[in-house]
């Protein structure tokens, strides 16, 4: 089990440099937010329509196939199973659905009176709307469960999709310099904004090593063969407990090294130590991305609210 290529969560894929990786990082930033935000109060074909425009980015970059297809695969089976396992939920209305008209037209004729053409225009409406989509059995998937389903799993490919698309193509020292640049206002209220973009820094390059250490340990694991049936139930947990602590002292450890990396280097403080990040300068292509995010929102508001 290799987790750093299975499983490359905030990882930045230096090669190869696709158009994806040459837009500015603020501007990239912008799009993420709005990914983040716009399926809010948004109808179940916006929300779709979010999902296929990230997996239309991914192949419109021409990003190696070996790093995006096991990863969507499993995020793709995650989504479906949330979709499946909330479509065939209980929608929450403790009701017994029942139609709104008798099934019965003769029930209604004497008291439709001379108003009898009345009748048939109303079971015919009531014929061709179903709140019960299909039931057979103990499965029951009604309009509100439906909804709800596709609203959970579009959010959750979104979410997790869209910014680890954001991470893998954009270095972290990029992400600190766009940070850094949009905070840079709140230096007036004695924020400390460059300490915020140095953790960020330091916590965007501990994701790799964090891997690792899980990575070695259990291929450590793996390579002594070991029997958990006969260890039991308190054997295992015992163990498990022992590889949790070593865990911990190897990440402490990797910290430690980091500071005094640091250190060596002369960094003391940021108020003492100039950080210096990536230039940011704004293009040709970046303003094209303003443009198609401002169109992008302009779809939003007119085709992603909800029906009222």
């Amino acid at each position: 089990m290799d987790l750093l290529r299975s499983l490359p969560l905030g990882l930045y894929l230096e090669q190869p440099q696709t158009w994806l990786h040459k837009l500015d990082p603020r501007v990239k930033i912008a799009w993420l937010m709005s990914f983040l935000t716009s399926y809010s109060f948004a109808n179940n074909q916006w929300r779709i329509l979010l999902v296929v425009l990230l997996i239309l980015f991914t192949l419109m970059a021409r990003i190696p196939q070996r790093v995006w297809k096991e990863q969507m695969g499993w995020l793709l089976t995650l989504t479906l199973f949330v979709f499946l396992l909330i479509s065939i939920s209980p929608d929450g209305l403790g009701v017994q659905y029942q139609p709104r008209l008798p099934t019965n037209l003769q029930v209604l004729i004497p008291a439709a009176n001379s108003n009898t053409d009345i009748v048939p225009a109303a079971t015919g409406a009531t014929q061709d709307y179903s709140y019960i989509l299909f039931h057979k059995g103990p499965v029951t998937v009604t309009r509100r469960s439906l909804d709800l389903a596709t609203r959970v799993s579009t959010i959750l490919f979104t979410v997790i999709y869209s910014s680890n698309l954001y991470l893998l193509t954009t270095a972290p020292e990029e992400i600190t310099t766009a940070i850094a640049s949009l905070m840079r206002p709140l230096r007036r209220f004695q924020v400390p904004v460059t300490e915020i973009t140095l953790t960020l820094t330091l916590s965007l390059r501990f994701i790799p090593l964090v891997l690792e250490e899980v990575q070695n340990l259990s291929r450590s694991v793996m390579t002594r063969a070991i029997n958990w049936k006969k260890l039991g139930l308190k054997g295992s947990v015992k163990l498990w407990l022992i590889i949790a602590e070593r865990l911990l002292k190897n990440l402490l450890l990797r910290a430690e090294q980091m500071a005094n990396a640091m250190m060596v280097r002369g960094f003391t403080s940021p108020n003492e130590h100039e950080v210096k990040w990536h230039e940011l300068r704004l293009q040709a292509k970046d303003w094209l991305a303003i443009a198609i995010l401002t169109v992008f929102w302009g779809a939003r508001l007119v085709l992603g609210n909800l029906p009222i």
